[in-house]
Order: structure tokens, then sequence, then C-alpha cells
């Protein structure tokens, strides 16, 4: 699970050649304006959001439109740079920083305004406001590893302090403000076993979706041995999971990888507090065939277009494979 990372890189070109900066930029990157939101939106860690501004500008407010390439601003700058372009000055944003909290925004904001002296304000106010040297936190409940908007940003804190000094304080920080602002963190035991001793795939899966649902945090992991009837051993792959998920919905995602079709892969047991959660606990299905074809449908519903592609492919040799 992640629970920080940082945004993109925002730098802004001062220039009394606008269209023929601009013009370069699509010659050189192979990209085009768009909407500041939308370029915020796509863009993934560590990316660039270039802003193409008149000469005399000196604040860092965002316009409407924005270039986003897919490089790290140190290598957007050479380029532009290496390549000459009639730029005057260049202003950089300040570094944004988002934080994944399952609920209590407002109190997590508190907390870390409180933390690192900070000023609470919303997204955009604090992209206005900040200038080259700050830092923004902006607290979401969104998983890190998906598309995060302006919108899905509930609020920020605005600090006056370079982000390096920041963020080693607050990746330290991190799980002890995350166990403030939810207490009631649960430990899961998740088992999982195939008769075909297919684990590598199976585990394969079982982790592909663990990560890219941000389910949790995975404290432990490895083989062991159950008893499902006297004297009957049988060795399955165990692994810890510390979650802020209620454990019935963890056990109903990961019901969808049992089946394909009618097909059994594998088979997920999970226990909180060394009890097993039964399926018919998790809502009215008439058999595991129903609850599976639901639950797959939700992780489809909800893994990235890649990890889905994987799984399908992980799912076709493992049916071909299948004796059930």
């Amino acid at each position: 699970m992640r629970v920080l990372r940082f945004g993109p890189s925002i730098i802004f070109l001062r220039t009394s050649h606008e269209d023929a900066v601009r013009s370069a930029l699509r010659d050189i990157f192979g990209v085009e304006e768009i909407p500041t939101d939308e370029a915020i939106r796509k863009s993934n860690e560590f990316e660039t959001v270039v802003f193409v501004t008149e000469e005399w500008k000196k604040e860092t407010i965002p316009p409407k439109q924005a270039f986003l390439v897919r490089h790290h601003a140190p290598v957007v700058l050479s380029r532009i740079i290496n390549s000459k372009l009639p730029v005057e000055k260049v202003h950089v944003e300040s570094t944004l920083i988002l934080m994944r909290v399952p609920d209590k925004i407002e109190e997590g904001l508190r907390l870390i305004a409180e933390k690192y002296g900070g000023e609470i304000m919303d997204i955009r106010t604090a992209f206005d406001e900040g200038e080259a040297g700050d830092t923004i936190i902006g607290l979401t409940r969104k998983k890190l590893n998906s598309p995060i908007g302006p919108e899905d940003i509930e609020g920020a804190v605005l600090i006056r302090r370079d982000f390096l000094e920041v963020y080693r304080e607050l990746s330290l920080d991190a799980p002890i403000l995350l166990l403030k602002l939810m207490p009631e963190w649960k430990e899961i035991t998740i088992k999982i076993y195939d008769t075909s001793k297919r684990y590598e795939e199976n585990v394969e899966r079982l982790m592909m979706v663990i990560e890219d649902l941000d389910l949790g945090f995975i404290v432990g992991e490895g083989w062991d041995w159950d008893y499902p009837r006297p004297l009957m051993r049988i060795p399955v792959y165990k692994l810890k999971l510390l979650t802020w998920e209620k454990p019935e919905r963890v056990k109903f995602l990961l019901k969808g990888l049992e089946y394909h079709g009618y097909k059994r892969l594998c088979d997920i047991d999970v226990f909180v507090e060394g009890k097993k959660i039964h399926w018919t606990a998790l809502g009215k299905y008439d058999s595991k065939f129903e609850l599976a074809k639901a639950a797959r449908e939700e992780l489809e519903k909800n893994l990235s277009e890649d990890v889905i592609e994987r799984l399908r492919e992980l799912d076709e040799k493992l049916a071909l494979e299948s004796k059930d």
C-alpha cells in the first residue's frame, strides 16, 4: 500500500515569444496543450506539467492550458535549454506531495498543519499562493496509483519549507499520523491453496490485486500447513495483511480470483483473529459461483487495465490446466 507519492513537477516558462515556444514544445516532446486540470489528472509521479506565459508574469498561478511531458523536470529543462528556446525566465511551482487517508480528512489536515507549521487551504489556492521552495501536501481518499486530479484532492496544507526537508520527516511520520486517524487498523490472514500446486501463478494473481487496489500493508508472508481434517496436512501460502478495509470487503474481492467460469483455480481463505470468514457472510448469493461472478465484476471495475490484462492471461493458463 502506498500512502505517499509526489505529484508532477510544475514549471513556468516566461517568454515574449509564446507561440514560438509552444510550437517548439510540440516538436521537441510530441505533446499538445490540454486543460490544466486534465494535465494534472493524467500526470504520473515526477512527470512535468509545463506552462508557457508572458515574460512579465512572476506569480506561479497556473493558467488554463498546459503541456504534460512524460519526463522528469531536469530532462525537460535540459532539452529546453539545449534547444535554445527564447525563454527569458523559468519559475518553479511548489512541490506537491500526495497523501492517501481513508477518512477524517479535516482531522488529517489539522494534524499535518500543526506538525509542519503549514496553512490549510484548498488545492487550487495552494497552487496559486505557493512558490518555488514551498511544499504542498494534498490529501485524497483515492489510491495513489490511479489518476488524481485537483477535484480528488480534498484539502491541502501549504508549508513554507523545502520539500526535501518536509518529505524526510513526513515519510517517517506517516505511519504515526495514519494510526492517529485510524486507530482501528485490522490484521487479517490470507491463505491460498491450490490442489494442482500452481502457487507461482496464484500468488502473483493475489499480489497483483492487493497491490493494485491498495488493500493494505503486507507485513508477513510464507509457507505454512493447514489441517482441513484430522491427520490431513496440506501446504498453503499464507500472508498477513494490515488494512483499513473491512475484512469482509477483502474476502469478497479475493473471491473473484477463485473461479474462471465454473472452473476452480484456487481456494482463498480469509481469517480475522483466527476465525475464518465464510462466503455466506458476504451477502445473499445462491452459490459460490454467483458470488465469484459478482466479485470478479467488482474487481474488473477497479483494477487498472494492465493488471486486468495480466490477470486474464494467468486465468486462461490456469483454467486450461485445471482439473476441476
